[in-house]
């Protein structure tokens, strides 16, 4: 699979098209940002762990019933997708309180939240990827009622996988964000599952495995992550 040109450069990833046209090609950078892309640094080895984390955790999806766009690995930091129309909305599911919701509802972190709660935002940096709701997202035209509907059952699916998967492994599954596109008219998962996009605590100390670490200057981030795949049992090298 060779890569023709550069399609999107995003915070972390890049993408490329490809000689087919129905494939594209996931780089996984070095890159680390936060703050909508305010603060960006160069992690060592982050790239790498990301797309095989990345992998690991699709696989595992795909197991448990839900169709990602992940095709195969291209190298330790490169990854073969399907194209998809993705559709600019994030799928937020909490089960634990943290991050946002925490300023936003004034609630202290580390909260069990029961049931998990669900929220919709706006992909879109130049406005703080704010919060939207069901009705923006039909009267907008970003997806259908049905289309919200699907990314919904889909997204709480993915937590009923995940979260014994990350608690066999003494991790807790406090968040996570996803992103859909539609192959063919059908609902497909697509963009990445890694530590950037979710957080993970250490169930017995509570200790933040994930992007807060560069979020919070704790140190340790790409480490931080490597622990995390090595309790899952992800193969880094």
């Amino acid at each position: 699979m060779q890569k023709v040109s550069e399609l999107y450069r995003g915070k972390a990833k890049t993408v490329y098209t490809t000689e087919d046209p129905s494939l594209l090609v996931l780089h996984f950078r070095n890159d680390t940002s936060a703050f909508d892309g305010e603060r960006i640094e160069q992690l060592d080895r982050k790239g790498m762990v990301n797309n095989k984390f990345n992998h690991f955790i699709m696989s595992k999806l795909e197991e448990g019933g839900v169709e990602t766009q992940l095709e195969s690995l291209l190298s330790d930091d490169e990854a073969v997708v399907k194209k998809l129309d993705m559709i600019p909305v994030e799928c937020v599911v909490r089960n634990v309180s943290a991050g946002s919701i925490t300023r936003r509802l004034g609630v202290e972190e580390g909260l069990d939240l029961n049931p998990p709660t669900f929220e919709f935002f706006l992909k879109n940096d130049a406005l703080h990827d704010p919060m939207v709701n069901e009705y923006h997202i039909q009267s907008f035209g970003w997806a259908t009622e049905s289309q919200i509907s699907e990314m919904k059952r889909l997204t709480f699916k993915v937590n009923d996988i995940l979260k014994p998967l990350f608690d066999a492994a003494g991790l807790i599954l406090v968040d996570y964000k996803l992103e859909f596109g539609l192959s063919d008219g059908k609902i497909v998962l697509g963009d990445e599952f890694t530590p950037d996009g979710c957080r993970l605590w250490d169930k017995e100390t509570r200790e933040k495995l994930d992007k807060d670490r560069f979020r919070q200057g704790l140190g340790s981030v790409v480490e931080a992550y490597e622990e995390v795949a090595k309790r899952l049992g992800v193969t880094l090298d």
